[in-house]
């Protein structure tokens, strides 16, 4: 097929000391039904096997690209030197220790053509450490900037973008919720869009991963209404409370 009709999509996977889980998501992207991608791994600083991992696989597939950071700098900062070398009309995201389901990039493309949008992400399992489901979360229909303020309803390893229609758009360089940023940023340009209840990828939740502290969370949320987003201190607490609210509804 052509390159009109299967468009390049530029895979976005930061590593930091991934050797236990790198290679299965890799081989999750490689072995997707749409196969016109480029993986662009860029790690951070890792100081365990897992850049070994990755140049072992590199040598099967030349679509895998690794960079490499010369110093620890969080995910946002590795996220973006990836997206700053992407050639793809489109920007999707996995991380190193999350997995998709093969279909993944088929369904979504379809999904964001059909619909016309130029920003989508869907429904995502979770497991835990040892691949076992644990439950799904489900992406909301339809997402506006003023809902996504109030809660991240996005899973990171669901999002892809339309950097034709948006230009390349990056994350912040905070060290934790960098990608809410980013879809903040682009729900501000388009106003709303909508998600796919299917689940298509496999986020695998981890005890001591960055998102398991939620003191941390909240620390980082409040930094994104007051620093990212320039709220006043009492909208910005606002805000928060609003987070708050919807974030135990969902535990409950």
């Amino acid at each position: 097929m052509s390159e009109n009709t299967t468009p390049l999509v530029s895979i976005i996977m930061p590593t930091y000391n991934s050797e236990k889980y790198i290679s299965e998501s890799i081989n999750s992207i490689i072995n997707q039904t749409y196969q016109n991608w480029e993986l662009l791994i860029t790690d951070d600083f890792s100081t365990d096997r897992t850049i070994d991992k990755v140049k072992a696989l590199i040598k099967d597939d030349n679509r895998i690209k690794l960079f490499l950071l010369q110093k620890n700098s969080g995910p946002g900062v590795a996220r973006n030197n990836s997206i700053k070398m992407a050639k793809g009309r489109y920007i999707a995201f996995c991380d190193s220790d999350d997995k998709w389901k093969s279909e993944k990039l088929d369904k979504q493309l379809n999904f964001l053509k059909s619909k016309s949008l130029s920003f989508t992400f869907c429904s995502y399992d979770v497991i835990n450490e040892n691949g076992d489901f644990i439950k799904t979360i489900k992406a909301p229909l339809e997402l506006s900037f003023s809902k996504l303020l109030k809660n991240n309803y996005v899973g990171c390893l669901t999002a892809i973008y339309d950097q034709e229609a948006l230009g390349k758009l990056y994350m912040s360089e905070m060290r934790k919720r960098q990608d809410w940023t980013l879809w903040l940023k682009i729900l501000k340009l388009i106003d709303n869009s909508s998600g796919q209840i299917e689940s298509l990828a496999l986020y695998r939740d981890r005890s001591k991963s960055i998102s398991s502290n939620r003191f941390e969370m909240l620390k980082y949320t409040w930094l994104i209404y007051s620093n990212e987003l320039g709220f006043s201190f009492i909208k910005s607490f606002s805000y928060l409370i609003k987070f708050l609210f919807y974030y135990f509804k969902k535990k409950i």
